[in-house]
C-alpha cells in the first residue's frame, strides 16, 4: 500500500500482510479459508496460541522480518507472543505534542481524514460508511456532521498500545459485538470492513475540542481490544489502552470546531495515507474566543 512517510516521501510497497489478504479475498480457496478465519472459535483458539510459553519462539523471526529496533522498548524478557506484542516503548520515543489545542495521535499509524457530511456519511477506501452503522447511535451521529473522521490504521509490526487524543469527561465504554475481519484496505475490493468488526468507543467531551469519539476497532482472527484505563476523565496522551496481535484500527470522530493538519488532508484527497506516531499532531482546535 501506498503511504506518505515521515519525512514527506512516496513510499510504494507491498508487504507479505498484503499478499496475504490479497490471496483471501480474491482467490476462491482463499474465501473458503477466510469463511474459517473469522470464526469466533478460531479467533480465541489463537488468541490461546498466542499467548502459549511456546508462542515466544515466533518472536525473533517476526523482530527481524518487520524490522523492528527493539531498542526502543523496554527491556524485559517476554513470556509469549502476545506478551511481545504489547510490549511498552521508552517514553522519550513517543513524546507528546505539548501545545494543548493540538489533537494528537494515540497510535502510531498510517492515517486518512475524511469531512463528514451533512448526510454523515465519508469514504474508506472507496467504499462509503455512515457514522449510524458505525455507532449504531443516529443522536450521536448527529452531533459529528460538519466534523472530521480520522481512520487510523495500525499495521502488525507498530506500537500496539495507544492513549488517548484529548482530554475532558469520558462516557461509559459503548461495546459493538461484530464479526472480526480485516482492516487492511483491499478487503473493501470485496466486503465493507469496519460494520462487521468488533469495536469500542468512548465519547470524550473535551473542553478544547468539543465531544471526541475515540473508537478502537478489532482486526481478523485474534484483534482483541483491550481498554483498560477505568479513570472517569481521559488525560490527553494517557494510556487508555492496547491492541492484541493483529492488524487493528482507531477513529476519531470531531466536531466542526477541529481542522485536521494540512499535509493530512491534502494526502487523503490525493489516495494516500499519512505517516503519524503516537503523539503528534492530527488536528487543532479552533482558537477560543
Amino acid at each position: 500500500m501506498n503511504y506518505i512517510d515521515l519525512d514527506g516521501t512516496l513510499v510504494q510497497t507491498t508487504t507479505g500482510q498484503d499478499k496475504v489478504l490479497a490471496f483471501l479475498y480474491t482467490n476462491l480457496m482463499g474465501r473458503i479459508l477466510l469463511k474459517l478465519l473469522v470464526d469466533r472459535r478460531v479467533s480465541v483458539l489463537s488468541g490461546r496460541l498466542l499467548d502459549s510459553p511456546a508462542s515466544a519462539l515466533l518472536i525473533r523471526p517476526f523482530i527481524k522480518r518487520n524490522g523492528i529496533c527493539m531498542k526502543d522498548y523496554e527491556n524485559k524478557h517476554y513470556k509469549s507472543f502476545n506478551d511481545f506484542f504489547t510490549r511498552k516503548i521508552q517514553p522519550e520515543k513517543r513524546p507528546i505534542c505539548d501545545d494543548p489545542s493540538v489533537l494528537i495521535s494515540p497510535c502510531d499509524c498510517k492515517a486518512c481524514v475524511y469531512p463528514i457530511s451533512r448526510k454523515t456519511t465519508f469514504s474508506v477506501k472507496n467504499t462509503e460508511y455512515t457514522l449510524r452503522s458505525l455507532l449504531r447511535s443516529p443522536r450521536l451521529a448527529k452531533r459529528f456532521e460538519n466534523g472530521y473522521a480520522y481512520i487510523l490504521r495500525l499495521a502488525v509490526d507498530d506500537y500496539h498500545r495507544y492513549i488517548y487524543a484529548a482530554s475532558g469527561r469520558k462516557s461509559k465504554t459503548y461495546h459493538i459485538d461484530g464479526t472480526f475481519h480485516t482492516v487492511n484496505p483491499i478487503a473493501n475490493d470485496c466486503l465493507p470492513i469496519y460494520k462487521e468488526n468488533t469495536r469500542e468507543y468512548t465519547v470524550i467531551h473535551s473542553p478544547v475540542f468539543g465531544d471526541v469519539v475515540q473508537m478502537e476497532v478489532g482486526a481478523l482472527m485474534v484483534g482483541k481490544i483491550s481498554n483498560t484505563d477505568s479513570a472517569p476523565e481521559a488525560v490527553r496522551g494517557r494510556e487508555k489502552g492496547y491492541f492484541e496481535y493483529g492488524g487493528s484500527t482507531i477513529i476519531l470522530l470531531t466536531e466542526s470546531g477541529t481542522a485536521p493538519r494540512v499535509d493530512l488532508l491534502q494526502n487523503t484527497l490525493n489516495g494516500y495515507e499519512t505517516r503519524i506516531l503516537q503523539g503528534q499532531e492530527l488536528g487543532q482546535a479552533a482558537p477560543q474566543t
